[in-house]
């Protein structure tokens, strides 16, 4: 698979997280080696797509995200596949690339606005749960929309979003529970429900 190693990583996007999630094949290559990327980035690519579909919303925009994350990782290998939880870690950059994209959309929007610029067009209704649910997801601020991803979708414990963050636990429960009930209200505008496992 080819991956673009144009992207710079810091050191805010690459660092380990406790997740207990992981891609068996990358812990069986060598640490470090090129091989071992390649198999890593084959196992874990699917996973890392859908993690970055829900947050992006958007197929064209979760595929470079996932190629920037897999660029970032072949970049720090070493460290990264010899992490505990590989996938965990490439989650973590994943996430934490997701967040700093958006806060430079945010910047450069607010900079056009200032300068005349238009809004752009909101998304249209849908009424279909899968894609209603996902431009309901859409509508939610991008580190909100992270950590309702992150728990309710990837299924991490609370303490383990606060992580992979950086906020308290606290943030975590209060910002999924007002995300939550907007989500419940966009859904049932729709027609909809979900309910909270």
């Amino acid at each position: 698979m080819p991956v673009s190693t144009e992207a710079r990583a810091t050191e805010s996007d690459v660092g380990s997280t406790k997740d207990g999630a992981d891609v068996r094949p990358g812990e069986t290559a060598d640490v470090g080696s090129v091989a071992g990327f390649e198999e890593f980035a084959r196992a874990a690519q699917q996973r890392l797509y859908r993690t970055a579909y829900l947050l992006c919303g958007d197929a064209e925009t979760a595929r470079d995200l996932t190629q920037t994350t897999l660029a970032k990782l072949y970049q720090h290998w070493r460290r990264a596949g010899a992490a505990d939880h590989p996938y965990a870690y490439a989650k973590t950059v994943l996430t934490r690339t997701f967040l700093s994209e958006r806060r430079r959309r945010v910047r450069d929007l607010l900079a056009l606005t200032r300068t005349g610029g238009t809004d752009p067009v909101p998304a249209a209704d849908h009424t279909d749960l899968r894609v209603t649910l996902l431009g309901a997801l859409a509508e939610l601020p991008p580190r909100a929309r992270a950590m309702v991803v992150l728990r309710y979708w990837e299924d991490q414990s609370v303490a383990s979003v606060a992580t992979l963050l950086r906020c308290s636990e606290a943030t975590v429960k209060s910002q999924c529970s007002r995300s939550l009930a907007r989500l419940r209200v966009r859904l049932a505008d729709a027609g909809l429900s979900i309910t909270e496992s």
